[in-house]
């Protein structure tokens, strides 16, 4: 009786086209079913991509304004009427400062500046300045107090990215 298991009586070995066919369209269930979940799953961690983007940045503009109020405040530099204290690029940032002495070397607050992960037509982070309504799309050039997506799409929650 072990003898014939796993081989059919009286059968060649091979698939019946009937078995080929039916193995295909559960093949063809699957992926369609399947191909939506992946889609999604990208998405979710380029909005996280995003999200952590979004932070960093608004942290290093925030603790760059820390240290400028610092520095005014121990009378390291001189703060003219026009500055806010908030960086005029985005790579002053990366450059960093020694704040008038403030510190003993120069104070870097990112590595580089992160990339949008839903920038498509490479157009870098929206900016909005200190005196922009904080609704606005067009930048004041003053100085950077905010960034956002320039992106078009909507979220998986149902909020366009660059509301964000």
């Amino acid at each position: 009786m072990l003898r014939w298991v796993g081989r059919r009586l009286g059968r060649s070995d091979g698939l019946t086209l009937i078995e080929l066919l039916l193995a295909m369209s559960i093949l063809a269930i699957l992926a369609s079913a399947v191909l939506p979940l992946a889609e999604v799953t990208v998405t979710r961690s380029k909005e996280v991509e995003l999200r952590r983007a979004l932070r960093t940045l608004r942290v290093a503009i925030d603790q760059y304004k820390a240290d400028y109020d610092r520095a005014v405040e121990e009378k390291k530099i001189n703060a003219s009427l026009n500055e806010t204290g908030y960086p005029e690029e985005l790579e002053n940032l990366v450059e960093g400062s020694d704040w008038g002495g403030l510190y003993a070397f120069r104070r870097r607050y990112l590595r580089s500046i992160p990339r949008d992960p839903f920038d498509r037509y490479d157009d870098g982070w929206g900016l909005r300045s200190y005196s922009d309504d904080p609704e606005s799309t067009i930048w004041g050039g003053e100085d950077i107090f905010d960034v956002y997506s320039q992106s078009d799409q909507i979220g998986l929650d149902g909020t366009p990215y660059n509301r964000w």
